[in-house]
């Protein structure tokens, strides 16, 4: 899978893909990831890349041109285009699998205030938002996007059976874990889990999943029990 990333800061992101799993699915080719400068697609003598928004207000625009110029370099046939914004639709582990579908994404960093309109009706197939909160800038949410479907893509993960367990996956948390020793200050891992039954186990990781999510996030409880009165 190729990931293109378009950002005025190319160097945010040097450190982040040379370590851990992503630093190794880019060494081994399982991913490609581009960075592309903004600026270098400005026209004037600054590498201009924003300005005041028109109607006033604080804050910058990034300018559409640069960004249009940039994204038709790199984008191909099938291409989809993905613009980091806090009013953008939230990203969940369903939005991530349908990302991680595509062999090519191009991620596009917001900034400032915003991203001039025209782009984005132009360019952009989503508009994605990681939380309700605000970011210094869309660098950030796009490494989490990078992350988040790199966990989907072959050969990513050594241990795909862990994807289905993982929180999110059944509308669920995940149940709590333990590891040794078996007892430390007074605290024991519970028994169940040093039984040698795997089917009691499950039961038991069921339901504390059931029980975490239900005291934590009650939104995704009430969609974990729509899809169980719907048999999905």
């Amino acid at each position: 899978m190729t990931f293109k990333i378009v950002t005025l800061f190319p160097g945010f992101f040097h450190s982040p893909l040379e370590t851990g799993l992503l630093g190794k699915a880019i060494k081994s080719g399982i991913l490609s990831v581009l960075l592309i400068d903004v600026r270098e697609y400005s026209t004037d003598n600054y590498r201009s890349c924003d300005d005041y928004p028109y109607g006033g207000g604080s804050g910058m625009v990034l300018m559409p041109a640069p960004l249009i110029r940039a994204v038709k370099d790199v984008k191909g046939e099938h291409t989809k285009v993905v613009l980091t914004a806090p009013s953008g639709s939230l990203l969940t582990q369903d939005m991530v699998k349908e990302l991680a579908a595509y062999e090519d994404l191009c991620l596009v960093c917001g900034n400032y205030e915003g991203v001039d309109q025209r782009f984005i009706d132009a360019c952009v197939d989503y508009e994605i938002s990681v939380g309700d909160y605000i970011l210094s800038g869309g660098e950030y949410a796009a490494l989490v996007i990078i992350d988040a479907v790199s966990r989907y893509i072959p050969g990513f993960m050594s241990n795909t059976e862990s994807l289905r367990e993982e929180s999110f996956e059944m509308d669920l948390l995940e149940y709590p874990h333990y590891t040794r020793p078996g007892e430390i200050f007074g605290m024991e891992v519970p028994g169940i889990l040093l039984s040698g039954n795997h089917k009691k186990i499950s039961e038991w990781r069921l339901e504390k999943s059931i029980e975490l999510t239900k005291r934590v996030r009650p939104d995704l409880y009430k969609r974990y029990i729509t899809r169980k009165l719907l048999g999905e």
